[in-house]
């Protein structure tokens, strides 16, 4: 055996075991170009030339012994990078919201916005504006306060969160992680859940639920790594014959989404924890509550979550006692000062069992 079959030979298994590790890319069939379709591999010095669904890459070997690299280098391209779904990132860079207008103008139309790090997929970029995807809005917004690249992955390294999507009708949430455990709260179907510790493979994971901490079986969810999405408008809408002073406070309190979690906390742009959040945002408009959820889930009228309305308190509870509080925003959803990890946010108002609901405004 020459040499030269030699090289050729090792080089052929070479690559049948790089393609057991990789999904093989199809290359141009051509004189001078390494060439695979099914068991044929030719290996020539020349040039390589992948071709994907998305783009060329052209790349000149500088000798028979570089084709080796030049292989691996187009694999290496071939294989974008993908961030919690993410493969052309971009993070928000605000303190509180980067605004997504329906067109590239200042005056265009609001159609969503995205909250501190929340992450889109660039579509576009043209000058000062970048055509995004985030969620369930598409739209455009100012580059100015979007990171992309390397920061972005930076960044989205920093915030991203590992999350437990409820893949069951009713999960529910232990105080230990064993069946024997008494259950804290329920959690429905597509709900998901901030992981403290634990990770996929785990038989329970712990979760962190408002305040409090419990654990819950993956055989009934699927973790992954998230990063927040934008809201839309609609989101936020409010139904019919609301009050203008329901807006008011429904908007007022929409403000501080992504402002800090500090337990004990009444501060609105420092840090609150729910019943001081919502102390405080009823404050603005001549209401004095207690201190305490538990004390607050006493005023008032009760009505049923059915009933609902924008301005109205939603409570949670933990073994027949209230421990959590939020404001009901309309759509089935509040805005509430969840925990240090998120912050103030928005969550499903099914996202566990309410406790009760509280009419607080007439």
């Amino acid at each position: 055996m020459t040499l030269s079959l030699f090289k050729k030979t090792a080089f052929f298994v070479l690559m049948m075991a790089l393609e057991a590790l990789f999904v093989m890319p199809a290359f141009a069939a051509t004189a001078g170009e390494l060439y695979t379709a099914g068991a044929t591999k030719v290996m020539e010095t020349g040039k390589l030339e992948t071709v994907s669904a998305e783009k060329t890459l052209t790349t000149t070997a500088a000798g028979s012994g570089d084709v080796e690299s030049v292989y691996k280098a187009a694999l290496n391209v071939q294989k974008e990078e993908v961030i919690a779904g993410y493969t052309n990132l971009g993070i928000a860079n605000v303190t509180d919201h980067l605004n997504i207008r329906k067109e590239a103008k200042e005056d265009a139309e609001l159609v969503g916005k995205m909250t501190k790090n929340a992450a889109c997929e660039i579509q576009e970029i043209d000058g000062p504006w970048a055509h995004i995807k985030s969620g369930k809005v598409e739209g455009y917004v100012s580059t100015e306060f979007l990171l992309t690249g390397e920061e972005a992955k930076t960044r989205a390294m920093q915030v991203m969160r590992l999350v437990a999507t409820v893949t069951t009708t009713t999960l529910f949430v232990r105080e230990e992680p064993n069946t024997n455990s008494s259950i804290l709260t329920m959690v429905p179907m597509q709900e998901k859940l901030d992981i403290t510790e634990g990770k996929e493979g785990d038989p329970w994971v712990k979760i962190e639920i408002d305040e409090d901490q419990g654990y819950v079986s993956t055989d009934y969810v699927t973790i992954s790594e998230e990063l927040d999405k934008a809201m839309t408008l609609t989101e936020l809408r409010y139904g019919q014959g609301v009050s203008d002073v329901r807006v008011s406070l429904v908007n007022y309190a929409m403000q501080f989404i992504g402002n800090p979690y500090v337990w004990g906390g009444t501060s609105l742009t420092k840090g609150a924890d729910c019943s001081g959040y919502v102390q405080s945002i009823f404050r603005k408009y001549g209401f004095s509550l207690p201190r305490t959820s538990r004390e607050q889930a006493k005023v008032g009228t009760k009505v049923s979550l059915a009933d609902a309305k924008p301005g109205d308190l939603v409570f949670y509870g933990k073994g027949g006692t209230v421990n959590h509080v939020g404001i009901y925003i309309g759509n089935g959803q509040i805005v509430n000062a969840s925990n240090r990890r998120t912050g103030i946010k928005v969550s499903n108002a099914t996202y566990r069992t309410p406790y009760a609901v509280r009419r607080i405004l007439p």
